[in-house]
């Protein structure tokens, strides 16, 4: 593609990573593989902003896989389902964040990276006691935390309980609390990582409404996180949780 893109559509895939087994659900993903039109932050912020997404990712170099990640409302060092759906668009052996570099594979049904705990943005892992104890927590409102986060608590929270402990199967939710419009987010591999190397086991994990993680950790502390990778139904959507 010659020349600067006029608008995001011209250069924008939306996907979703972290697909269920039957291929539904995921967390979407809007993927910039021409960045020239946004050349700074702010305009990547701004950008991130209104699609909505819980993140869009801007490919700085696609041969070497180089990426910028931003939230609505912030730019983030690494994340997991932005890094797994790069590699899957652009067929990449690794990808580097800013936090540093994810090696990269895909076995045919999963796409993996392979990361580490401490590039993760924090999360506050909650364990509760059944799968239908997280089924039923309430979303927090706009900026308020998670249950039961003290008002006002922007606390980016992981509700997670055992659906079969013997086997790492886990039902999880997370909410980021960060009050830019996502309240609850569909598939989280930043926070499976960070679940996945606390216990130090391999899981697979269940989120949202029916989004499937899988977690293996590695030695020297990396942990690999694997999904199924679709292309959304449209060209531009809403978030898939709001």
């Amino acid at each position: 593609m010659s020349g600067t893109p006029r608008n995001a559509l011209d250069v924008l895939d939306v996907l979703r990573v972290f697909c269920g087994p039957d291929g539904r659900f995921g967390n979407a993903l809007g993927v910039v593989r021409d960045p020239r039109g946004y050349p700074d932050e702010p305009a990547r912020q701004k950008l991130a902003a209104e699609l909505g997404f819980s993140e869009t990712v801007f490919v700085d170099d696609p041969e070497r896989g180089v990426v910028d990640i931003y939230t609505p409302g912030a730019r983030l060092p690494f994340a997991g389902h932005p890094l797994v759906g790069a590699a899957w668009l652009l067929d990449l052996e690794s990808v580097s964040a800013p936090a540093g570099e994810a090696w990269a594979r895909n076995d045919g049904e999963f796409t993996w990276i392979e990361a580490r705990a401490e590039w993760a943005p924090p999360w506050t892992l909650r364990q509760y006691g059944s799968a239908a104890e997280v089924e039923a927590l309430d979303v927090p409102p706009p900026g308020a935390g998670a249950p039961p986060a003290p008002e006002g608590l922007w606390e980016s929270v992981y509700a997670w309980a055992w659906q079969d402990e013997a086997a790492g199967r886990v039902r999880a939710r997370a909410f980021p609390g960060r009050g830019e419009g996502v309240d609850e987010d569909e598939a989280t591999g930043a926070a499976a990582l960070l679940l996945s190397a606390q216990l130090g086991r391999a899981l697979n994990v269940i989120q949202g409404r029916g989004s499937q993680i899988l977690t293996a950790p590695g030695p020297d502390g990396v942990v690999e996180i694997g999904g199924r990778v679709r292309f959304a139904d449209s060209a531009v959507g809403s978030p898939v949780m709001r």
